[in-house]
């Protein structure tokens, strides 16, 4: 049989459904997913079908297959020109092209699949191959989470969104990088839904749609934003959610770019309005039972889900009627003065949250990232790895994501603990928590 007849199952994502969230890409075990400015995709050719991608994409746009001829597979340059799905060939179609079923690969991926089901198999391949710290990441919310809501309001053009009005727009960083004539800044926003549900919890994100079309005449697609606010609203009671927004007007390679939706955010104005669709994410979830504890672990604007949560917990312990365990946080910037907060998370008791900064750039010190923090408090982190009731959350750059993970590892293994039943527990009992982007 030539290799042209040969059909294979591509796994592809649908780009009109797509958030542009990032977490196909973070938890792909094999590297097989990329992206570009405007879409995420997977290469056929290095894509196992393990299914780890599948249950913790938000939106359910990474579940999506397409039987096609081995030969003319869908290359990285085309899928990263969609704009929405092609059509499924027809059983004609394909029977035309000669196809039959590569049943080589259907085998593998079923082995893949049978063997992904096991997190102790899952993180001790892992170690073989070199450390991946996206094995050890949960999919599962911490046992006792609130039901979180998700996909009320839909990325597809049919589906319905919901309008949300401006009540506030602050600056949150003392100075912002000059880029030109503008502020490399960070805001706080609010949006209020008025009488509409929009039930969120902490830890959960939402997409905005930025108004106009892009360069190809095309709507824009959603960007996602986490929230950072707690359950019952920026103002307690109130039908509101928080977000924290970094104005982009650079790429990570350095060259000049004007984020759409980050600059359309920051510079709303009091009464304007915004499309929001959500809310999206089921995993990234704070525990709720008394007594549990949160080691937070963040870097610019992955304070946003922090803050919710730390917020949540300082408004059930004014209550007095919550019993919070330890909260714990390990926040990085470049320097004091980007960092988004400051000055309020001087004001929280220190009987309440222990927190560390990390600054990397401050002129005459030495580069301070959050995993050196966690190093140097490596006494107080072994034994929050060993009990059960600790969750650990870590939201920021992709770049930050490894040294966490391996700065956890050290910290296990120096403390005579045994890192892969450790890993394996912290991601079955949903108690370690990705999210970086």
């Amino acid at each position: 049989m030539s290799t042209e007849a040969t059909l294979i199952k591509q796994h592809l994502i649908d780009p009109e459904i797509c958030i542009r969230c990032n977490t196909c890409e973070a938890i792909c075990p094999v590297g097989a997913i990329t992206h570009d400015s405007l879409n995420y995709v997977v290469k056929a050719d290095i894509c196992n079908g393990c299914m780890d991608c599948i249950s913790p994409c938000p939106t359910g746009s990474i579940d999506n297959w397409r039987m096609v001829p081995k030969a003319k597979a869908y290359s990285i340059e085309e899928q990263l020109k969609w704009y929405d799905l092609p059509a499924e060939l027809s059983s004609q179609e394909l029977a035309a092209a000669g196809g039959v079923a590569d049943t080589a690969q259907e085998e593998a991926q079923t082995a893949v699949q049978s063997a992904a089901s096991s997190s102790a198999s899952a993180v001790s391949t892992a170690a073989a191959s070199g450390f991946n710290s996206a094995q050890f990441g949960a999919t599962l919310p911490p046992w006792s989470a609130a039901h979180a809501y998700t996909n009320l309001y839909g990325p597809k053009a049919q589906d319905k969104t919901i309008t949300a009005s401006v009540t506030g727009n602050l600056r949150v960083t003392e100075v912002g990088k000059q880029v030109g004539q503008q502020d490399y800044d960070t805001h706080h926003i609010v949006l209020d839904f008025g009488s509409l549900p929009f039930p969120v919890l902490e830890g959960q994100s939402i997409g905005i749609i930025p108004p106009g079309m892009d360069a190809n005449g095309k709507p824009h697609h959603a960007r996602q934003y986490s929230i950072a606010s707690p359950r019952n609203g920026e103002r307690s009671g109130h039908n509101n959610v928080s977000l924290t927004i970094k104005r982009v007007l650079e790429d990570h390679d350095g060259q000049a770019v004007r984020g759409v939706a980050s600059n359309f955010m920051c510079d709303l104005l009091v009464g304007d309005k915004v499309q929001v669709i959500g809310p999206f994410g089921a995993s990234f979830l704070m525990p709720n039972h008394a007594k549990s504890n949160i080691v937070m672990i963040c870097t610019g604007t992955g304070s946003a889900p922090m803050r919710a949560m730390t917020e949540w917990r300082r408004r059930l312990r004014a209550s007095g009627k919550f019993e919070g365990g330890k909260l714990m946080l390990f926040f990085g910037a470049r320097t004091q003065q980007e960092l988004p907060y400051f000055g309020p998370l001087q004001n929280l008791p220190k009987d309440f949250i222990d927190i560390e900064f990390a600054y990397s750039r401050t002129p005459g010190q030495p580069k301070r990232y959050v995993q050196d923090a966690l190093r140097e408090r490596a006494a107080d982190i072994a034994l929050q790895l060993q009990d059960p009731n600790t969750c650990f959350y870590v939201c920021g750059l992709k770049s930050m994501e490894e040294g966490v993970v391996m700065a956890l590892r050290d910290i296990a293994q120096n403390a005579g603990l045994d890192w892969d039943t450790v890993g394996v527990a912290l991601k079955k009992e949903g108690r370690l928590h990705l999210e970086t982007y």
